[in-house]
């Protein structure tokens, strides 16, 4: 709410910033600072742009196509759509990513693939981003059983469990709660 700090361009943490901080994640004040600084090395502007996003994306997978699931995660940390992650967006996603239980990772994971951010997946936006893990993994063997639209077939199939032909986050959540080798694929990093 009108927070000087995260919106404005101003690259200052205030002290409201901080306690806000303090509150929503497992941070301390003097690790918030920290976190700070280095994220102003980074970015001296207070702003993390796609292209940097994808960047370090293509740090840690140098072989593939970073891109595309990149941009899909940078839609996700970027929670205010304004084409650029905030100190406060980052250090929110990475506390989450860091210090949250499984369903809210899990939850974070169903935001990357909620493309159009409905509260719900369908197989367009599951193909999507199934494709970009394919491209970021460097994922050659698409045809078949393993091509990325019968993949997405089957998850649907596992996860939608009112046959909406949607998958809700509680239904995303769940699933992969009870299936380790659809979280595995879904939210390797749970």
């Amino acid at each position: 709410m009108g927070n000087k700090d995260s919106k404005s361009g101003s690259v200052e943490l205030n002290d409201e910033t901080i306690e806000r901080l303090t509150k929503n994640t497992n941070y301390t004040s003097e690790q918030i600072r920290q976190w700070h600084e280095a994220f102003l090395r980074d970015c001296p502007n207070g702003k993390l742009t796609a292209r940097q996003f994808s960047e370090v994306y293509k740090k840690f997978y140098p072989e593939f196509e970073a891109e595309k699931y990149s941009a899909q995660v940078f839609r996700t940390f970027d929670s205010d759509n304004s084409g650029s992650i905030d100190f406060v967006e980052f250090l929110l996603a990475v506390n989450l990513n860091s210090n949250g239980d499984v369903k809210d990772k899990l939850g974070f994971a169903f935001d990357i693939y909620d493309i159009n951010k409905d509260g719900k997946i369908d197989k367009k936006e599951m193909t999507k981003v199934i494709t970009a893990i394919y491209d970021l993994l460097g994922e050659e063997n698409r045809k078949g059983d393993n091509s990325p639209e019968n993949r997405v077939k089957r998850i649907m199939e596992k996860l939608d469990m009112n046959d909406d032909k949607n998958i809700s986050r509680e239904e995303f959540v769940e699933g992969c709660l009870r299936d380790d080798i659809l979280r595995q694929l879904l939210a390797p990093n749970v």
